[in-house]
């Protein structure tokens, strides 16, 4: 990643993927075909997380490097930074993490 981006708050930045979806039949799927379609992506940075009403923060539940899934049709921003794409999402956006075996 070109330079180091720093998400704020409880935002995510995470690896994008615009691939074409295609059938078994080499059908390209329309993105209304695909609403609700979940998705994978590896989280590049992380924002400190918000506070509460009282003043303490709440922590971030998603690390660097944590899989992550979340539904292809959930309010994102795609940003370029270098010549890569990524989503950066809320924190509440995503739908769970995938553990590894040691985790």
């Amino acid at each position: 990643m070109e330079g180091k981006f720093k998400p704020l708050g409880d935002r995510v930045l995470i690896t994008y993927n615009d691939g074409e979806t295609k059938t078994e039949s080499g059908l390209i799927l329309t993105d209304s075909a695909q609403r609700g379609q979940k998705m994978w992506g590896e989280v590049i940075s992380v924002g400190p997380g918000i506070f509460t009403q009282n003043g303490s923060r709440l922590p971030m539940s998603v690390k660097v490097g944590d899989n992550v899934m979340y539904s292809k049709d959930m309010a994102g921003d795609v940003i370029k930074l270098g010549e890569e794409k990524y989503l950066l999402l809320q924190e509440h956006h995503l739908l769970g993490v995938l553990k590894n075996e040691e985790s």
